[in-house]
């Protein structure tokens, strides 16, 4: 279905009144909205630089039933995550994704600015868009995500920024453009993807698997992954509105070991789901700079937090 939505509603539409002239065409200009992934550089040599700047407000939970109930304490965080991507051929890029946080809960802070795991993916766009022939784009994406971020042996649970395991990454998006009456220009983005972890984490004492002192054993993150879309609709060539709606899914982790050496611990998490929606603004110097700026929040889910998030991001091509 994914691919026949794509094939059907994938192309550039162009529409005006008959008696009124047309408007002087322009090449429409875009950082990209919050959460969709962008595709591969369009030409070989091509180097991107995109940091996110957000600060993470809990403001409540979704429990198994899906209603929202309160939350204490509440784990504040300001985070800043970088994406730096390269294009070796017109075709096929490689990129990477940095992450270093600060966190707080009840007088109680990170034990400094905390480094997160490292995912490094390559991306090779199999289909370029050709709208005459109503074909979008495709991309697909394949990494690892490196174990780099504290997750065992914390001193506080606030520590806790990473999974301790090598996780597989996989990704398929979409990307068509369209332009609407008035000469205002329409992005859509579609995409799903996938994580699975290739090892378990030996993990030890507080982790950020919620284990406590005296806990010796493993931990193996569960499979999760997201679908979503995105809109991004030019009110002219240097300003765009942006809006993201995502699902988040996630099978629960399995933790087995030993409590205090004695008591035998073999589990697994509740599984856990979310939908977020991100509306944004986006402001463009030029089709090579721009930033956007903009709020993510949830608003339905199970098993997991309730977030309010304001972030923005400056994009950047060299």
């Amino acid at each position: 279905m994914f691919f026949l939505f794509c094939l059907v509603f994938g192309a550039s539409a162009e529409a005006r009144a008959d008696d009124v002239a047309p408007e002087k065409p322009y090449t429409q200009w875009y950082t990209g909205s919050l959460i969709s992934p962008s595709g591969a550089e369009a030409k070989a040599g091509i180097f991107g630089w995109e940091p996110y700047y957000s600060y993470n407000q809990p403001v409540g939970y979704f429990g198994a039933n899906g209603m929202s109930h309160p939350l204490h304490p509440r784990q504040e965080t300001v985070s800043n995550s970088s994406l730096y991507k390269y294009g070796i051929t017109d075709d096929f890029s490689i990129q990477a994704h940095t992450a270093v946080n600060y966190g707080w809960k009840q007088n109680n802070t990170t034990s400094g600015l905390k480094f997160g795991d490292f995912p490094v993916d390559l991306i090779w766009r199999f289909v370029n868009a050709d709208p005459v022939h109503y074909i979008p784009m495709f991309n697909l994406f394949a990494g690892v995500s490196f174990p780099t971020g504290d997750y065992s042996h914390l001193g506080r649970s606030e520590d806790g920024v990473g999974n301790g395991s090598y996780v597989f990454r996989l990704a398929l998006t979409e990307q068509s453009t369209y332009t609407l009456p008035g000469n205002h220009a329409l992005r859509l983005r579609m995409w799903g993807t996938f994580r699975r972890a290739l090892t378990a984490a030996r993990i030890s004492d507080v982790s950020s698997y919620g284990t406590t002192k005296g806990f010796q054993g493993y931990a193996r993150p569960g499979m999760n992954g997201q679908t979503g879309f995105s809109l991004e609709y030019g009110v002219n060539q240097r300003w765009v509105l942006a809006m993201d709606l995502a699902r988040d899914w996630s099978n629960g982790a399995r933790i087995w070991g030993q409590q205090n050496g004695t008591s035998n611990v073999d589990r697994i998490r509740a599984a856990s789901s979310d939908w977020l929606i991100a509306p944004a603004v986006e402001y463009n110097w030029s089709p090579r700079f721009g930033i956007i700026a903009g709020v993510s929040t949830y608003f339905a889910g199970h098993n997991t937090g309730i977030n309010v998030a304001p972030q923005f991001a400056f994009n950047s091509l060299f």
